[in-house]
């Protein structure tokens, strides 16, 4: 492999891994406060993509109101699963919990199959996206250099909201001791809707990054991406935030680069991410950047 394609996958995989990473970031902090694995996450990129394709043919808004209006939506969602679904039993097992996520996975899964069928749609992307430039010698779509970008700008803003702001430093507390924040006087089901919030908006970027760069969508899209997400965040430290952006970034890369150099594999990529996590976390079980969570959060 030359070097220009070489640089050209590399630019690719960070491209995709940057799709994981949004969503990971939302697997991350919800673990991290509720110690809740929340299987619905996935779908909720899902949500977000389906949501988008919604306003621009339907509504026919342009894309940039589109995309607020698949946020808005992403932030309810996430916040209304919460309330009914999760708020509910705060003081049950956690093995209950983890039921309930997964049956809120089926259900947002079932429910756009109803409402929009099960047949994939074609996403419709917008011209700025699909524009190709070349830059020293590398022929590269817009996409694969917008959304690394975003990723990191968005990274910033989360860590500027969780050490920055009252909200923020609420969130880390909640994440540590909720039972004194509640003594404290914090409103802990306000903070947990906050964090749903942030987390909802983020997996609907992810999901519309997702359909601009594969542009076609379907209900059952947030599983298997839902599932690279989850390791991601896993292998990167499950709740850390930074630690959820370095584990998507190093799948994509993986899933990109090893299909480049080992083409005959290419039918095995999905499996790359959890092969990687696997030998990870044989010899560092709390991920690359895991923390002690007796002492720090996020």
């Amino acid at each position: 492999m030359d070097s220009l394609l070489f640089f050209q996958q590399m630019i690719s995989g960070f491209s995709l891994g940057s799709m994981y990473a949004l969503i990971a970031i939302g697997y991350t902090m919800v673990y991290g406060v509720l110690r809740l694995i929340n299987f619905a996450h996935g779908d909720i990129m899902m949500v977000g993509a389906y949501c988008t394709l919604f306003s621009m043919t339907s509504l026919n808004l342009p894309f940039v109101f589109a995309l607020v209006f698949a946020l808005t939506m992403a932030m309810i969602l996430g916040v209304s699963i919460d309330m009914v679904a999760y708020k509910p039993l705060r003081k049950a097992p956690r093995i209950s919990l983890l039921i309930t996520a997964i049956g809120v996975s089926f259900l947002l899964e079932n429910t756009f199959q109803v409402i929009f069928g099960a047949t994939p749609r074609k996403f419709d992307v917008p011209e700025f996206f699909t524009q190709v430039v070349d830059i020293a010698h590398l022929t590269l779509p817009m996409s694969s250099l917008i959304v690394p970008y975003v990723t990191l700008m968005l990274l910033l803003v989360v860590l500027f909201i969780l050490y920055k702001t009252k909200y923020g430093i609420a969130i880390r507390a909640l994440a540590f001791d909720i039972t004194t924040v509640h003594l404290m006087g914090i409103n802990a089901n306000f903070i947990i809707s906050i964090v749903f919030c942030l987390g909802s908006a983020l997996a609907a970027v992810g999901g519309v990054f997702w359909a601009i760069s594969y542009p076609s969508i379907d209900p059952l899209m947030g599983i298997l991406i839902g599932l690279k997400a989850f390791a991601a965040a896993v292998l990167g430290g499950i709740g850390s935030v930074v630690g959820a952006v370095l584990g998507g970034f190093i799948i994509g890369f993986t899933e990109v680069v090893a299909v480049a150099f080992l083409p005959e594999l290419a039918g095995f990529k999905d499996a790359f991410a959890f092969i990687f996590l696997i030998l990870v976390l044989l010899f560092k079980p709390t991920g690359i950047l895991g923390i002690n969570f007796e002492k720090s959060r996020f």
